[in-house]
């Protein structure tokens, strides 16, 4: 038992673990030679505890595996933190760069219930009269089902991704059209940086939060010229997000166009309100941004969280009538050939968007790849620590011997047996406990 919580344990709180069958043998190896000697270490997968090597499923969704969507969050804070206020190899010099915090909305598909609030921020009754608490399941479901434009709304999500990008190519063109360059001249006096993260809306349609920075040419290491302020860069924001559209589809003889909602907000990162009296401090934006990286759909409109192979599985599915209607909505327009390109029938789970939720341009800061990377480092080094010092006197190095592996791995299945799970609950520590280096 103490062999086979030790296995656990490594799994860090991960209760859908991926089970490998298989082997990994270390021999030593003369790196002048190259001969191979005697085995240093042999695993073997049906001699571990649990029968199989078990190694994190790391899905970042929280329905999925709350452990390893914590291990995301804290990442996606980690990494937007970096590009706000320093840090992992970049410099505390971009908390003087102008950056604000946008929100971008999807346009309206037809009424739904909502909670409206006046100048004040009282909330008022919706439109059917009713004033909904906050926790009300009817919140974005359409007042009137049968009108409500659930074609237009499965391809706005399908496009959302698209019109992004055709955004930031805007931004760029207003910004250099407002410092009198050209957009030659531009990549070399300045540099968009952002990171962005997708939320789902009550009523199933995508917008996205972004942080967004002007840098100079090299990104965060260097400043940006004189002329860029935060006034400067909220004005072409707002321009550019005016301004671009993407082509749809024609169905049927309707002609499709996309582009953001109404509401945009834009707020600079300093000491001006984010939510009511607090703060839109570095910290208050980056929480708030992996916050919604662990999430998808189905926390915000009670949808699936996996793909569905049948639309027949919706039978047996326990999901609101509104996400039913965009799931099989998605599932008759995948079947069209003129959208087999959306590929909408293996992204109906998510209501037709198939975008990354989280994105970042190349210097905004580090990766998650390096994070977790860095992890992983600390990981090994606690384990070497761990190990006895039973090594003799350095040689004078002139024979040293590296180390041959061959490994095999092929796929055994995910999860724990209920005995697995009961003790991996026993062992699992209170999040941000667990002798890792935490983020926030």
């Amino acid at each position: 038992m103490p062999a086979l919580a030790r296995q656990l344990q490594g799994l860090g709180g991960c209760t859908r673990p991926i089970r490998l069958d298989g082997h990994r043998t270390e021999h030593e190896l003369n790196p002048r030679t190259g001969e191979i000697g005697h085995v240093l270490h042999h695993l073997d997968s049906a001699r571990l505890p649990a029968g199989h090597l078990l190694v994190r499923c790391n899905n970042r969704r929280a329905t999925r595996c709350a452990a390893c969507a914590e291990v995301y969050r804290r990442d996606t804070f980690h990494l937007v933190t970096a590009g706000l206020r320093g840090g992992k190899g970049n410099p505390e010099t971009v908390t003087t760069h102008p950056r604000v915090f946008a929100t971008f909305t999807a346009p309206g598909f037809g009424p739904v219930h909502n909670r409206p609030t006046d100048r004040r921020g009282t909330v008022r009754p919706c439109r059917c009269g009713v004033l909904h608490d906050q926790d009300d399941e009817a919140l974005g479901t359409p007042l009137a089902p049968d009108t409500y434009d659930y074609e237009a709304a499965v391809l706005w999500n399908a496009h959302a991704g698209a019109l992004w990008r055709r955004f930031s190519i805007y931004l760029r063109r207003e910004i250099a059209k407002r410092a009198g360059l050209t957009q030659r001249a531009f990549r070399h006096a300045a540099r968009v940086s952002f990171a962005k993260v997708a939320e789902y809306q009550k009523r199933g349609a995508v917008h996205f939060h972004a942080v967004i920075r002007l840098d100079g040419p090299d990104g965060g290491h260097t400043a940006p010229p004189a002329w860029a302020t935060t006034e400067l860069l909220t004005d072409a924001i707002r321009s550019a997000a005016a301004r671009a559209t993407v082509a749809g589809p024609v169905l049927d003889g309707r002609a499709h166009t996309f582009a953001f909602g109404h509401q945009l907000d834009i707020r600079p990162i300093r000491s001006s309100a984010f939510n009511g009296t607090a703060e839109l401090t570095e910290r208050a934006v980056a929480a708030y941004i992996a916050k919604y990286a662990t999430k998808g759909a189905e926390a915000a409109t009670g949808t699936l969280d996996r793909p569905l192979r049948f639309l027949a599985e919706l039978a047996q599915t326990r999901i609101t009538d509104h996400a039913r209607r965009m799931i099989r909505t998605a599932w008759e327009l995948g079947a069209r050939k003129d959208l087999e390109h959306l590929r909408l029938r293996a992204w109906a789970h998510m209501l037709g968007f198939r975008g990354h939720f989280s994105t970042k341009t190349r210097r905004y800061s580090t990766t998650l790849g390096a994070l977790r990377d860095a992890r992983a480092d600390w990981r090994r080094a606690q384990a070497l620590a761990a190990l006895p010092d039973d090594r003799g006197p350095a040689d004078d190095g002139q024979d040293e011997e590296t180390t041959y592996v061959l490994s095999h791995w092929i796929f055994a299945g995910t999860g724990l047996t209920p005995a697995e799970e009961w003790l991996s609950a026993s062992l699992t520590p209170a999040p941000g406990t667990e002798g890792e280096p935490t983020h926030d």
